[in-house]
């Protein structure tokens, strides 16, 4: 696990057109396993294999989880993919693993 400059990542993305966007997925997936074992999800890569099987329906409860294991709660998570946010997710997250990254 590494700290990871949020707006760094967002520019990232932006410019691979989404593709760091996609290491960035697999990378908050691993991180947020690794912080909280007892919430485990599938891996990284399995997980986005599994968003893009299900047409983004796993992307959806892969928020929530994600929320839910970072925070303790993932309606906020959940609410903001739902309305097509999920970098805002993914911002939201990478703030969280920093903190716990110490």
């Amino acid at each position: 696990m590494k700290k990871r400059n949020v707006g760094l990542a967002i520019l990232f993305t932006i410019i691979t057109f989404g593709i760091y966007g996609i290491y960035w997925f697999i990378c908050l997936t691993n991180d947020s396993n690794t912080i909280n074992p007892d919430e485990k999800t599938a891996s990284g890569g399995l997980a986005f294999l599994l968003s893009i099987v299900t047409f983004g329906i796993y992307g959806i409860y892969w928020s929530y989880k994600l929320g839910k294991k970072l925070t303790g709660s993932g309606t906020v998570y959940l609410l903001l993919s739902l309305f097509g946010l999920g970098i805002v997710d993914y911002v939201l997250a990478q703030i969280e693993i920093n903190k716990k990254i110490g």
